[in-house]
Formats: structure tokens, C-alpha cells, sequence
């Protein structure tokens, strides 16, 4: 206690000398400045030398001072790592709003896109998915593989005549849409037929194209069947269920069948569905029972037993529609925020590969004008800084030119380990050797030799920067050879020697045409 006294005293006496020094340097220079300027100005200029001392002390200070402020929350900047503040947004509500983040996002994305075509198209999808933001119906497809029943169904659901009713293969040949409103649940709900699927010929397979739209769209899906999953609707079966959506398995046409039967169908629906959709969501109807002919009377018609399936929808639809509906809306605008991102990635590609082009072509003219001495040299000439920077540029990285110099030294220290120079040098030598004059070939060969090795290099670069800057699990040896033995593909290689040929070969062979001696004039 007592030497924290003594401190204290020792630390105030500091202070006051300190503060006495401070005093006497300030009348010192008052007393030397009123010597030389006029009584009025030796305020101003005392203020003003002690506001630029107060910035000097600040500056200085400033590394140490600003991130206590911080971390107290006195000077607005960067939050802790993990805090809700150290993210560039909010983090979304619900699934409406992250929906609606996917779309800013996607607007992000597509002022980078250069196709005026794809990008409209994706725009007007963009624009239809914010008005299914703000809509307040449900949307029920229902499916059926050729005339299983999904048009005489919906009619049953609806209680009244819709559509088009009949045995032949492809009777729906487009979309119909049908208003329906359940008591107890405020959203009206759209009963979507589509087209058969599963049907032979180019018809068929358009209206199945159509069908899946529909079912990327919709927020509660039905497929109707009459039996058993064949193969091919099993196959449907799976991918419905494959998309997020809701999803239920009406079995139809169940006044064909005894109860017994039908109690070991809907059993083997269960068993196969099993782990894709509930139990309770594989269901029996009888949507247009056969007509019982009478005596002596017109043909008795049953009504149609949809009841189980009408319940079903309600119950899913009163307890769990909002979520429907917002889960749909989130994954329509994951699949928009995808289709967009590929979009970009293909036009980087594009752009990126012109670089690789651009530059393998440079590199090989320039090596046939002033060949290198030695073929080993091949590993370091195959790769290029300036095609690191600007490929990383494409992907919107900004590279230093020692780390993009690096960069390349490594993939060409990779080529060498690897073998892949000489390994190169070789498959092109006996490629090239065939058509060229004996003077031509070495010159040629190492040309042509670096420009195929700043091919493989540059499609490295392209698959690390689209990876955002990752080789994978395989490290770049993985990603340099894959990238090598497809360019050795014989569609590749020929296609590079088609252009080597052009770009390298018939310029060197009119180069040696103009350094040979003429020809001696005839007499």
C-alpha cells in the first residue's frame, strides 16, 4: 500500500514538471513571436501551432488508440470475428427474406454478364420470381404418367367438368390451370394439370420438358398412377421428390379393384417411397368410378371417392402452406442465384481461356524470332506472369506481380517435376518432324513446344482461380496433369497443331524464304 502511495506521488511530480516544461516552452515562444509579428497575430498563430501539434500527437498515437475505441464502441469499425456486426448483411428473418437476398444478390450478378440474350432470359425470371414474393395463392401440380387419371381427378377435386376427359395417350396436351378454395385457409389454391409424361416421340418429350418447369415451380406436387411404379415412373417418382418440394403418390382408378388389392398396392407404394415422403401422404382415390349398369334403367354412376385426398391436402395446406410456400420461393431463387453463378463462371472461362490464347501465341513468336538455348527453359517460358495477374483479374482477384510470379514459378516447377516438359517437347518433336525442313524443326518444336506448355499452365491457373484460389484435395500436381492429359487428347492435339501450324510454322518457313539466296537468272 505504501509503495502504491509512493508511486502515486512520484507519478504526480512527473506530471507537474512536465506540465511546468510544457508552460515555459509555450511563453518562451509567445514572448520570442511577439518580438517579430503584431500583438493581433500572436493568438491565431499560437492556435494554430497547437492544433497541428494535436494532430502530430494523434497520428501517432492513432494505430494504438483506435482499437480501444472500438472494442468500447466509441468509434465506429470493424466487429469481432463471429459478431452479428462483422457481416456485410443481416442475417435473414425467415425464408422470404432470404429469397429476397438471393435476388439483390442476383441483380449483383448478372450487371457482370455480357450475353444480352441469356441475361434477359434469366432477368425475366428474376422479375417473375419477385412478384411470386408478393403472391398469395398456392400452386398444386399434379402428374400422371399418359391417362392415369390427373384431368378426371381434378374435375373430382373441383366438383365440377374441367378439361378435356379421355383414354388416348397425350390427352392434355398443355397446361390447365383450375381456382380452388378450401374452407379455413384464406390462400386460394391453383390446380395445375400437365401434359402426360412418359410419352414416346418429339410431342412428348416437349410436354414432359413443360411438366418439370411446372414442378420447379409449384409448392405441393401430386403423381397420380393406377398401379404398381413401373421403372420409368419410379424413376419420375425419384426426381419429383429429389426437387424439395412436397410431394404425394395418389393411387387411382381403385373402383378397378378389390379391397384387398388395393390394401397390398398402397402397402408396396409405402414400402417404395420409403425415406422420400410420408406414409400418410400415399393415398387411395377413385376419381371416375366405372358406371354400374341397371335393368331396365340408366347405368348407375358412383360418386367419385377423393375424400381421403381432399383431406390431406387441407390438413398439409392449413398447417404447413406458409412454409410451402416460403420454402418454394427459397429454393426457386437458389436455383435463379445457381443458373446466374454458371452463367458468370462460362463467361469467365471464355475469357479467361482468350488470355491463356493470347499469350501461349506472344510467347511462341517470340521464342521463334530469339530461340532460348536450351529446351530446359521450357518450364519457366511456359509460364507467364502477367497471364496469372490477368486471369486472376477475370475472376475479380487482384494479384501482385511477385505473388503472380511466384505463382507461375511454381506450376512450372510442377511441370518439371512431373516430366511433363520433356514429356511434351517429345510428342510434339515427332508430331511436327514429319512436314518440317531439317533447319526449321528446332526452332519450330521449341516454339510450339512453349505454347502448348502456356496452355497446360494456363488452364491450371483457370481451374485454381475458379476454385476460388483452391487446388482441391489433390494439390496443383493433380490439377497440372489432369489439365496435361487432356491436351494430349488426339481432338485436342490436333486442333493445337492446326493452329500451331498457322500461328508458328508458316511464319518461320516464309522467314527462311526470305533469307535464302536468290536464284540465279536464266540467260
Amino acid at each position: 500500500m505504501r509503495n502504491r502511495l509512493w508511486l502515486l506521488l512520484a507519478g504526480l511530480l512527473a506530471a507537474l514538471v512536465v506540465v511546468g516544461m510544457v508552460l515555459q516552452a509555450i511563453n518562451q515562444l509567445m514572448w520570442q513571436l511577439s518580438a517579430v509579428l503584431p500583438y493581433g497575430l500572436v493568438g491565431p498563430v499560437m492556435a494554430l501551432l497547437a492544433l497541428v501539434l494535436v494532430l502530430v500527437v494523434l497520428q501517432v498515437l492513432w494505430p494504438w488508440l483506435r482499437p480501444w475505441l472500438v472494442a468500447r464502441g466509441v468509434w465506429p469499425g470493424s466487429a469481432r470475428p463471429g459478431s452479428a456486426e462483422s457481416s456485410t448483411a443481416a442475417a435473414p428473418a425467415n425464408r422470404r427474406d432470404a429469397a429476397r437476398q438471393n435476388l439483390e444478390a442476383i441483380d449483383q450478378t448478372l450487371e457482370r454478364v455480357r450475353d444480352a440474350m441469356s441475361r434477359q432470359v434469366l432477368e425475366a425470371e428474376r422479375a417473375r420470381m419477385t412478384q411470386e414474393l408478393e403472391r398469395g395463392d398456392l400452386e398444386l401440380v399434379v402428374f400422371g404418367a399418359g391417362s392415369t387419371g390427373k384431368t378426371s381427378l381434378i374435375r373430382a377435386l373441383l366438383q365440377d367438368l374441367v378439361g378435356t376427359v379421355g383414354p388416348a395417350m397425350g390427352s392434355t396436351a398443355t397446361s390447365q390451370r383450375y381456382r380452388l378454395r378450401l374452407r379455413g385457409l384464406q390462400r386460394a389454391i391453383w390446380l395445375i394439370d400437365t401434359p402426360g409424361i412418359l410419352e414416346a416421340g418429339d410431342g412428348g418429350q416437349g410436354r414432359e420438358r413443360t411438366a418439370r418447369q411446372l414442378a420447379a415451380e409449384a409448392d405441393l406436387l401430386l403423381l397420380v398412377v393406377d398401379g404398381d411404379l413401373r421403372s420409368s415412373e419410379l424413376q419420375v417418382f425419384e426426381t419429383l421428390a429429389s426437387l424439395g418440394k412436397r410431394l404425394m403418390l395418389v393411387l387411382n382408378k381403385c373402383d378397378l379393384r378389390g379391397e384387398q388389392e388395393e390394401s397390398r398396392l398402397l402397402g408396396l407404394l409405402r414400402q417404395r417411397s420409403r425415406g422420400l415422403i410420408d406414409a400418410a401422404d400415399v393415398i387411395a382415390t377413385s376419381a371416375a368410378p366405372q358406371s354400374v349398369p341397371r335393368p331396365g334403367g340408366r347405368p348407375l354412376q358412383p360418386p367419385a371417392e377423393v375424400d381421403a385426398l381432399l383431406q390431406r391436402i387441407a390438413t398439409v395446406l392449413h398447417q404447413e402452406g406458409e412454409d410451402l410456400i416460403a420454402d418454394n420461393l427459397l429454393l426457386q431463387s437458389r436455383r435463379l442465384s445457381e443458373a446466374s453463378q454458371g452463367l458468370l463462371a462460362r463467361q469467365r472461362q471464355s475469357d479467361a481461356e482468350a488470355i491463356v490464347d493470347r499469350t501461349m501465341w506472344i510467347g511462341a513468336g517470340v521464342l521463334a524470332v530469339t530461340p532460348l538455348p536450351g529446351l530446359d527453359l521450357l518450364g519457366t517460358a511456359a509460364v507467364n506472369a502477367q497471364m496469372v495477374i490477368e486471369i486472376a483479374r477475370v475472376y475479380g482477384i487482384q494479384l501482385s506481380r511477385d505473388t503472380a510470379q511466384e505463382l507461375a514459378l511454381s506450376v512450372g516447377r510442377t511441370l518439371a517435376a512431373l516430366g511433363l516438359v520433356k514429356g511434351g517437347v517429345s510428342l510434339l518433336s515427332a508430331s511436327l518432324s514429319l512436314n518440317l525442313p531439317a533447319l526449321l524443326i528446332a526452332r519450330a518444336v521449341q516454339a510450339v513446344s512453349a505454347a502448348w506448355l502456356t496452355r497446360v499452365a494456363g488452364l491450371s491457373f483457370i481451374t485454381y482461380f475458379a476454385q476460388n484460389q483452391d487446388w482441391g484435395d489433390g494439390g496443383m500436381q493433380e490439377v497440372v496433369q489432369r489439365q496435361y492429359d487432356l491436351s494430349r487428347r488426339d481432338a485436342e492435339l490436333r486442333r493445337f497443331l492446326e493452329r500451331a501450324i498457322s500461328q508458328v510454322v508458316e511464319p518461320l518457313k516464309r522467314q527462311q524464304e526470305k533469307q535464302l539466296p536468290p536464284r540465279p537468272q536464266e540467260r
